[in-house]
């Protein structure tokens, strides 16, 4: 009995996981369309003041990524937790070492990009 609840434990574990995840990739697509939307509305609105759009389209291209990664992340979260819960049932779990160096890596590398993205557009101003 007590073998059943351990995998239960772990079965439920693998999904607080799983929706962690899920809540990290929704704040991450949603972050995109805010970066992306925010350069569209200040490209409207300089044309309204009747100033020359500045603003060279990196956002929206930012947004995009952003919005992809958040996707990406998504996907690799289902796959995830497919094979984490296959791996439990048959007893050989194993843990996700390439994909966390992966995205922590990317993540950083969105982090980087971002930054200089911020140096850059405020270097114009």
């Amino acid at each position: 009995m007590a073998e059943r609840n351990d995998k239960a434990g772990d079965h439920l574990a693998n999904e607080r996981t799983f929706l962690a995840w899920i809540r990290t990739s929704i704040s991450i697509i949603v972050f995109g369309f805010v970066v992306a939307k925010f350069g569209i509305t200040l490209r409207e609105f300089l044309q309204l003041q009747g100033h020359a759009a500045q603003e060279s389209g990196l956002s929206l291209g930012m947004g995009i990524a952003f919005m992809a990664m958040g996707v990406f992340m998504a996907v690799v979260a289902l796959f995830r937790y497919r094979t984490t819960q296959q791996r439990l049932e048959a007893g050989d779990f194993k843990p996700a070492r390439t994909v966390i160096v992966f995205l922590g890596i990317v993540t950083a590398l969105f982090g980087v990009i971002l930054a200089a993205y911020l140096v850059l557009t405020a270097s114009r101003m």
